[in-house]
Order: structure tokens, then sequence, then C-alpha cells
């Protein structure tokens, strides 16, 4: 079954981007997450068991490709860091910046899964293909579905952090205060607008199709 697959990569990818976040955040100056045993890739301190393992389940088994999940939010004091504005950046955009890194590292897999599997059609077609092929090729858009949700600029996903630091200081209370709601938004932009889901993964499949482009002409003799 394709959750068999989908799911190890899902939390290994959530995994390491919370991992980014506190190993960042202990770069910055601030070791909350540390102390609290989250510079781990044991996935035990990280998992939440709603966004970890109960939504991306109910995701995979409802029709089309998109899964998605999330892990318990790493403690950060921001008072604690040596530069509070930057660091908040850089702590934010590290785990969107990890996910990225691991598309790329699936891309690399993926070159020599489609050589092993006979061809490019592999690739484009992952569920007729080897397992190595989809799980690589899956690892790829399952983590820039991570990076692009996260770079959303809805409080409190990481995306907000680097818009707050741009709002005019009187405006940013107000905007802080859309986390208590956030993700309903979000919800309701996905629900309510009209393909709201095709506008939020478009980014997603364009750069997956970039990805796979290099691997074709890798491939291709």
């Amino acid at each position: 079954m394709i959750w068999l697959l989908l799911l190890p990569i899902l939390i290994g990818s959530i995994v390491v981007h919370e991992l980014a976040h506190a190993w960042v955040a202990r770069r910055e100056g601030d070791d909350t997450a540390e102390r609290q045993g989250r510079i781990t890739l044991n996935p035990i301190p990280h998992l939440d068991p709603v966004g970890s393992f109960l939504v991306p389940a109910i995701l995979i088994a409802l029709p089309g490709s998109f899964i998605f999940g999330w892990a318990r939010p790493v403690p950060v004091n921001p008072a604690n860091f040596r530069d509070r504005v930057w660091g908040d950046i850089r702590v934010s955009m590290a785990g969107p910046a990890s996910n990225v890194l691991l598309a790329l590292v699936f891309t690399l897999l993926l070159i020599p899964a489609v050589s092993l599997a006979g061809g490019m059609g592999a690739a484009m077609n992952p569920e007729e293909g080897s397992l190595f092929v989809s799980a690589a090729f899956y690892g790829i858009l399952i983590n820039l579905i991570l990076a692009v949700f996260n770079m959303i600029p809805v409080p409190p996903l990481d995306g907000s952090h680097v818009l707050r630091h741009l709002l005019p200081e009187g405006l940013r209370a107000s905007y802080d205060s859309v986390g208590r709601i956030g993700i309903v938004i979000l919800l309701g932009f996905l629900f309510l607008v009209p393909d709201g889901f095709g506008i939020i993964m478009a980014p997603v499949f364009f750069m997956t199709d970039i990805l796979v482009s290099v691997v074709r002409l890798v491939v291709q003799p």
C-alpha cells in the first residue's frame, strides 16, 4: 500500500524540519529546544499524534496525491537570540530550507533509480515504476510541499516570521493575534476560494517539474 511508503518519508521529513529549527536556534544563542531534547533525529520527541499520524493517514486515504503533516512546534525564546530579528528569521527559515535540501537529495537519488528502472518513463509515472523510484519521487514532492506550505505568511507558519519583521511596528501585535486562527484562515482559503489548493500547490508542481527535468537531462543519453 502506498501509505507504507509515504508515511515514513513524511515523518522523516518533518523530523528533519523540526531538528533544523532547533539546531539553528542553538546557533543563534537559544538552547531552549536543546534542553528539551529536540536536537535529535529520534522522531519521538518531535512527533504529534494528530499532525504526524492522523492527518496524513486521512489525506492518504482521500483521492488525490496531497499529503501533509506537522510535528510539535520547537520551543524557542527569541530573547536569547544574539540578533533578535535576524535570529528569528534564520530559525524560522531553517525548517523550509531543510526540506528544500532534502528535495535535492531525493533528486540525486532519483537519477540512479530511473536508470535502474529502465528510463524516464518510470520517473514520470512513479506508481508504475520501482519502489526506489517511487520513494525518490515522493521524497521530492513531500519535501517541496512542506517547504512551500510552511512559507505561507500566515501565523503561526514559518513564513509569517519574515513578514512580521517587514511590517510597521504598530501592525505587528495585530498580525501576531491572527496566529490564534491562522490555520482556520488557511483551511478556509483552501476550501472556499476556487482552486485555492491549486494556487498553493502551483509552486510545488513547478519546482517538481524542474527537478524531474534535471533528472531527465542527466539520465537521457
